[in-house]
């Protein structure tokens, strides 16, 4: 058997694996990627936000996506019952960027693994790991099989965990745990969206609340093609019967703003079910590896915040162990889980407060508080870690304190009438 030796192996090949990779690319270390999928290759996480741009800039990687031409996201439109929320990038609490990108992952996938091989870190495309030994000195031992069936066993100071819904690591280190977050399940495709308006409305990323819990997305990308999901409790979405197609094609008319515009389009693919999608783990690191983005925890696909952890998870992983292996001594629990997890709450604390319906009444009352809507737009675009932000340093309970101020406001007008 072939036994290959790195300071670095890296699972998967995606933004947290590409970003992982390019920075440690340049620190000099010697690193593997493998990748079980040969790409391009379809995956879901197709928005992105502000917070990943500074990601894939400092790795070098900023450049080759521009090329790209991808949607430019400048915010996020919310309906619901015919009121209309946008969120401005370039209005928020937070000083950062002020646009990000709508992308087809396909695309966007091997545009940065076409990068980083350009930068010297080849990627190994169809390669399952099939066992991980960790020895006590944290010195990994990876099998892997090729396309082919082959095997070749890769030791590794350290690995890295970016193989998303792939989950590596936590099937094979026992490190799966339920999510805190409840039941919901999605179900999506693309179109050829001939009927898209000219201007801004054809470019706008919107989430079309149909119902308290349910809601639709409507990703444009710059080649024509529209992302197109409803999401929802699970129970409610196995209450559609027939296939995925047939089921996709009755949930459209529950979007008032939407069914014309999409309900005689071709699928350009069978419409994906994924159930039960939100994932925990016992634990974010261990001696010798770290599990990045959604091979670690993932919440919910509603504030698009899945590719932004993933590469702030990959950068950050990447650079504690270019660190340890340089002679420092790293606190894994403070330097990495606690900061991740940090910014994991704060996130995960808006998505159960929008399925109560809590983040939903601040969004949708009218008149609109600027001051609360800025400082929500921060975490919007990505920007949890700032503690200056109210609505992140108390995110806990403040969104259901503004949203009880206005429970009591509307029942003080319904007294006053």
């Amino acid at each position: 058997m072939n036994i290959e030796t790195v300071d670095v192996l890296i699972v998967g090949a995606g933004p947290s694996g590409c970003v992982a990779a390019a920075y440690l690319k340049k620190q000099n270390l010697s690193i593997k990627v493998i990748e079980k999928c040969k790409f391009p290759r379809f995956v879901i996480g197709e928005s992105l936000l502000p917070r990943c741009m500074d990601h894939f800039e400092e790795v070098g990687l900023l450049s080759c996506l521009e090329a790209q031409h991808f949607e430019i996201k400048r915010g996020a439109r919310f309906l619901k019952k015919g009121v209309v929320c946008n969120f401005d990038f370039s209005k928020k609490h937070t000083e950062g960027w002020d646009w990000t990108w709508q992308v087809p992952r396909a695309d966007f996938d091997f545009a940065l693994t076409q990068e980083l091989e350009k930068m010297g870190g080849p990627v190994a495309f169809e390669q399952e790991v099939t066992a991980v030994v960790i020895s006590e000195d944290g010195t990994s031992t990876t099998t892997i099989k090729g396309a082919n069936g082959n095997t070749t066993n890769i030791q590794a100071k350290f690995i890295i965990d970016s193989s998303g819904y792939g989950r590596v690591l936590p099937r094979l280190l026992d490190l799966d745990k339920p999510s805190s977050l409840p039941y919901h399940s999605s179900i999506f495709t693309h179109v050829l969206d001939i009927k898209r308006p000219e201007g801004q409305e054809g470019t706008l990323i919107t989430f079309d609340v149909v119902m308290d819990e349910v809601w639709f997305w409507v990703i444009p990308f710059s080649n024509g093609v529209t992302s197109i999901g409803f999401v929802g409790p699970t129970d409610f979405m196995a209450s559609f019967k027939g296939s995925t197609t047939e089921k996709l094609k009755e949930m459209l008319q529950m979007s008032h703003y939407y069914y014309s515009r999409f309900k005689d389009l071709d699928f350009l693919f069978t419409p994906v079910e994924i159930k039960n999608y939100s994932k925990a783990v016992k634990q974010l690191y261990g001696k010798g590896f770290a599990l990045t983005g959604n091979s670690a925890e993932f919440l919910d696909p509603v504030f698009s915040s899945g590719v932004t952890f993933a590469t702030e998870s990959g950068l950050l992983a990447a650079k504690l162990i270019a660190k340890e292996l340089n002679g420092e001594l790293i606190d894994w629990q403070t330097q990495y889980e606690d900061y991740i997890k940090q910014g994991v709450n704060v996130f995960a604390t808006y998505v159960k407060e929008w399925y109560t319906g809590n983040l939903q009444k601040i969004f949708f009352h009218r008149p609109e508080n600027p001051k609360v809507k800025e400082q929500i737009c921060a975490v919007l675009a990505g920007y949890v870690w700032d503690q200056t932000n109210p609505f992140v340093k108390n995110h806990d309970r403040l969104v259901k304190t503004v949203a009880h101020i206005i429970d009591m406001e509307i029942e003080q007008k319904k007294a006053n009438k």
